[in-house]
């Protein structure tokens, strides 16, 4: 993530992975999938908005909204990879 440091990242990343499982109405992941899937989904965004936009969202909301539309994002590609719900 940007501009926020490890510790901060794995809180982030947690509370992205569970709002990203109650807005794509997931199975309950667990707390270390959440954090996972926030914290790559926030990886994955960050390059794909610097890629396109030259930047991203700086400080610890916009890195949550981020990692939160990330996520859900992976959840997305998972299911159309896998053909489930």
């Amino acid at each position: 993530m940007e501009g926020v440091g490890w510790i901060l990242t794995i809180v982030i990343g947690g509370i992205a992975g569970w709002l990203a499982e109650k807005i794509m109405k997931a199975a309950g992941h667990g707390l270390l999938l959440n954090i996972v899937l926030g914290v790559v989904g926030a990886v994955v965004l960050n390059a794909i908005l610097i890629a396109l936009m030259g930047a991203t969202f700086g400080g610890i909301i916009g890195q949550l909204v981020v990692a939160v539309i990330g996520a859900c994002l992976l959840i997305w590609l998972y299911r159309l990879i896998r053909g489930g719900r």
